[in-house]
């Protein structure tokens, strides 16, 4: 037995079989993970000031508990950063993982607990590794090293009593040792602030490694993946790791990259698994290379309730715990984590494909849309209307961003989207015309408002010069990392921005 098959039948393929309750009791799995979290938290600050002692019930627990944003959580986060503890959840919270921030905020600073680096993040890495194995028995995973890409800490937010950093920072530097072994790049590279000097030095220190496997954002590794591919001269990532196999991706959708990542890593052998881990919490993984839909892990340190996309605004949504939920619907993803997240509206929307098990598809952000006049268009929209397009065009995409026109000289109302390409469309007034037909066919209230041009016109692209999203993210300090563009935005804040700076060469 190969040492991937001996590693696999010890650490990852046990494992399998708690997974496979997932089919039939994810309900009493959940129920199970609220009880624990309730009684872990009773003794804490907001255990006392909610008597968690007395929560036996969800029923109970969605009465007494209101739903959280940032704005509701930050003063608890500025005590913890602080020193204090025992406010949100009973053990030390030293680390916090900075991700984009909220109307008030630059940054926002999520608390992760020990408890969430073990029972969340790395039972999510470890499962996405088990149902890979499970699905490719013959595998060399571990014949060679995993190349990790990610972010760095923040120093500069640093406090006497708290570090800060991306969640993939944060993951490497609690890393148990055993797994520097089978990872590259060391972590002094790993940790670099600097995402040009980082991608260099990681560029000469693998290129001579036997690489099996990734682990990053679609963006930024296509970025590593052409610097190493001009370094070495090579014109395919197989000429360099013959042996890679598989690429566990995440952060963006992966729709405008995949035909990017056929043309630079042609092995037949190539495997892509997209997972779902965000700075609250890993909260699913891509259980059939079939199926696009993401399994839910619901025997993590996660409590699962879901908003319909329609209440979201009401003073009092209704909410709805995962056995409520209904297949093809829209819902804002609402979680109770064992790093003190209580009730917490993470952003994120997703819709149901299946239950017993439970999938999903990411559909996009709370606040990433555009609703302007009443279209009520989201990513998923987005993302599936370009797939079409850039079929029909042969067009391949870099980055994108679209927000809305409210009105122009000629008094007409339309949506704008910039776009990179790294092969540009045939007819670019064809890829227009395909991705606004699409849209119509896809999202009911945009096909209404566009009805006979009268509330929207027709959609305009703007193609965007070489670099402009990386020179965007660059003048703002977010190269690298977990940092991404907005894909649909309400206002023109972002996209005026960016059409200024595509003006520049």
């Amino acid at each position: 037995m190969n040492v991937t098959g001996l590693l696999n039948n010890l650490y990852f393929s046990p494992r399998l079989k708690k997974i496979e309750r997932y089919a039939t009791s994810s309900g009493a799995l959940q129920s199970e993970v609220l009880r624990r979290l309730i009684t872990m938290a009773a003794s804490t600050e907001w255990g006392k000031k909610h008597d968690y002692a007395s929560i036996h019930t969800y029923e109970t627990f969605k009465e007494r508990l209101p739903i959280q944003t940032y704005e509701e959580l930050k003063p608890y986060v500025a005590r913890l950063r602080q020193g204090e503890q025992n406010l949100l959840w009973p053990s030390e919270i030293r680390w916090f993982a900075k991700s984009s921030g909220t109307t008030n905020d630059k940054s926002k600073f999520i608390p992760v607990s020990k408890e969430a680096l073990h029972d969340t993040h790395y039972l999510g890495g470890k499962d996405a590794v088990a149902l890979y194995l499970a699905q490719n028995p013959g595998s060399s995973f571990f014949s060679g090293k995993g190349l990790i890409l990610g972010g760095s800490h923040a120093t500069d937010l640093d406090t006497n009593h708290s570090l800060v950093g991306d969640l993939s920072a944060i993951l490497m530097e609690n890393l148990n040792p055993i797994v520097d072994f089978i990872r590259v790049p060391e972590k002094s590279i790993a940790l670099m602030g600097n995402f040009e000097e980082k991608m260099e030095a990681i560029a000469g220190g693998t290129m001579h490694v036997n690489v099996t496997n990734l682990s990053g954002v679609p963006s930024w590794m296509l970025v590593l993946i052409r610097h190493i591919l001009e370094k070495s001269g090579k014109e395919g990532l197989e000429e360099i790791w013959p042996n890679l196999e598989v690429f566990f991706h995440g952060g963006v959708a992966f729709t405008p990259y995949r035909e990017q990542y056929k043309q630079i890593i042609r092995s037949e052998k190539m495997h892509y698994v997209e997972t779902y881990n965000a700075s609250e919490g890993y909260f699913g993984t891509q259980s059939d290379p079939a199926d696009p839909s993401l399994l839910l892990m619901v025997d993590y340190g996660i409590f699962y309730e879901f908003i319909p996309l329609e209440e979201l605004e009401k003073e009092h949504p209704e909410v709805y715990c995962l056995e409520e939920v209904e297949t093809g619907k829209n819902y804002a993803m609402v979680i109770s984590t064992s790093s003190g997240l209580w009730r917490y509206l993470i952003g994120d929307t997703v819709k149901f494909t299946a239950k017993n098990p439970y999938k999903f598809v990411i559909t996009g952000r709370t606040k990433h849309f555009i609703n302007a006049f009443g279209e009520e268009l989201i990513v998923d929209n987005a993302e599936k209307g370009l797939a079409r397009a850039c079929a029909a065009t042969g067009a391949q995409i870099i980055d994108y961003s679209a927000a809305p026109v409210f009105m122009d000289e000629h008094a007409k109302c339309r949506h704008q989207w910039l776009i990179e390409f790294a092969q540009k469309p045939d007819d670019l007034g064809r890829f227009a015309k395909i991705l606004d037909d699409a849209l119509k066919e896809l999202n009911s209230d945009y096909e209404a408002k566009r009805q006979k041009d009268l509330a929207l016109q027709p959609l305009e692209v703007i193609v965007a010069r070489k670099g402009l999203f990386y020179d965007w993210l660059d003048r703002k300090g977010k190269l690298g990392g977990q940092h991404k563009i907005p894909r649909l935005a309400n206002t023109r804040e972002y996209m005026e921005e960016m059409l200024e700076l595509n003006k520049q060469n």
